[in-house]
C-alpha cells in the first residue's frame, strides 16, 4: 500500500478549498494551506512535508528551494502551466521532482484574450462609465468591428489554437508565428517581422523564458502596424509594460489589454484596496484610458479549475508510486 503524502498548498486561495482539496483528500492525502512562498519565515511551515503544490506567485529561487530540499520536501507541482518562478536548474541541484499542468481548458484563457479585445473594439470599459454618470450620449464610443481585420498570434499551442479558431469565427484574417510547426485550418504562419508589420490586433499566447522576457520592447514595437492592438493573456514578463505605456501615448499603439502584468506578484491575488501598494509602473498603467488590465483571471473558470485539480491530484499520485508522467520537469 502506497503511504499518502503530506502536502503544502502556498498562495492558498478559497477556490483551491472548492476544487483542489477535495481531490486530493479524497486519495488521502493530507493538505497544509499556507500563504505565498516567498520568505524563509514560511518554511516553519514546511515541517514534515513530503511536496509543495505552488503557484505562479510563489518566489521558488535557488535559496528557497535548497531549503525545501533540507526541510525534507521531494516534490514541487505547480498548479498552473508556466514555471517561470521555479529555478528548475536549481531544483535538479537540490534533487526535487517538479510537475506542472501543461494544458487545463486553453478555451477558457483563449475566451478571456477575446473578451478583452472585444471590449477594447467597443469602448465598453468607457460605456460602463459613462452610463453610471447617467450620460448615455455615444460620445468617444466609436468602435472598431472584427471582421475583416488581421489578426496576429504569438505562439500556437492549444491556448493560441483556440484563439485562431475564435478570431476565425469572427471573419478575421488570421496569421501565427511560432516555436512549434503547426497547421490550423485558415492560419497562415508567417516570419515573426511579417506577423508585426501586418497585423491590426497581436495577442500573445507564449511562455515566458529567457529568450521571450520583454519580446514586445520599444524596438519592438516601432517597427509594428501604426494603430495595433495588443493583447497579453500570456505572461507579463514578455511585454516591456514602459514600452507599451510610451507606445500608447504616442499612438503608436492604440489599445493594449493585459490579464497579466510583469511585476504582479506583489499585487495580483491581493485586495489592495485599504493598504495600497508601492508600484509606480501600475499605477500609470492603471490611469491610462486606453489599458484595460484584468487580475490574472483567465485562467478562472470552473472548467479549468476542474482540469488543474485532476492534474495536480494525477501528479501527486504518480510520485506516491514512484511512477513519473509527462507532466514532470523533473523526474
Amino acid at each position: 500500500m502506497v503511504k499518502p503524502l503530506k502536502l503544502a498548498l502556498s498562495s492558498a486561495h478559497a477556490h483551491d478549498e472548492l476544487y483542489l482539496c477535495p481531490r486530493l483528500h479524497a486519495a488521502g492525502h493530507t493538505v497544509c494551506a499556507m500563504g505565498t512562498l516567498s520568505a524563509p519565515i514560511d518554511l516553519k511551515a514546511l515541517q514534515g512535508v513530503d511536496a509543495l503544490v505552488s503557484f505562479v506567485d510563489d518566489r521558488l529561487d535557488a535559496a528557497m528551494l535548497e531549503n525545501l530540499s533540507i526541510l525534507g520536501v521531494r516534490l514541487v507541482v505547480q498548479r498552473a502551466a508556466g514555471v517561470d518562478n521555479i529555478d528548475l536548474d536549481a531544483a535538479r541541484r537540490s534533487g526535487l521532482c517538479v510537475a506542472h499542468v501543461p494544458a487545463y481548458s486553453p478555451e477558457s484563457v483563449a475566451e478571456h484574450a477575446a473578451t478583452l479585445l472585444l471590449a477594447i473594439a467597443r469602448n465598453l470599459p468607457q460605456a460602463l462609465q459613462q452610463i453610471h454618470r447617467n450620460d448615455f450620449r455615444l460620445d468617444g464610443l466609436l468602435g472598431f468591428s472584427l471582421h475583416g481585420k488581421t489578426v496576429g498570434i504569438v505562439g500556437m499551442g492549444r491556448i493560441g489554437q483556440a484563439f485562431a479558431r475564435i478570431m476565425r469565427g469572427f471573419g478575421c484574417r488570421v496569421i501565427a508565428h511560432s516555436r512549434s510547426p503547426f497547421r490550423i485550418e485558415g492560419v497562415e504562419a508567417v516570419p515573426f517581422d511579417a506577423l508585426w508589420r501586418e497585423a491590426d490586433v497581436v495577442s500573445l499566447h507564449c511562455p515566458l523564458t529567457p529568450a521571450t522576457r520583454h519580446l514586445v520592447d520599444a524596438a519592438r514595437l516601432r517597427t509594428a502596424k501604426p494603430g495595433l492592438v495588443l493583447i497579453n493573456t500570456a505572461r507579463g514578463g514578455v511585454v516591456d509594460t514602459a514600452a507599451v505605456l510610451d507606445a500608447l501615448e504616442t499612438n503608436r499603439l492604440s489599445a493594449y489589454g493585459a490579464d497579466v502584468y510583469e511585476h504582479e506578484s506583489d499585487v495580483f491575488f491581493r485586495d489592495c484596496s485599504t493598504r495600497g501598494y508601492d508600484d509606480p509602473l501600475l499605477h500609470r498603467l492603471l490611469a491610462q484610458p486606453r489599458a484595460l488590465i484584468t487580475p490574472h483571471q483567465a485562467f478562472f473558470t470552473h472548467e479549468a479549475l476542474r482540469e488543474i485539480a485532476a492534474s495536480v491530484a494525477a501528479s501527486v499520485d504518480a510520485f506516491a508510486h514512484g511512477v513519473r508522467t509527462a507532466d514532470f520537469l523533473l523526474a
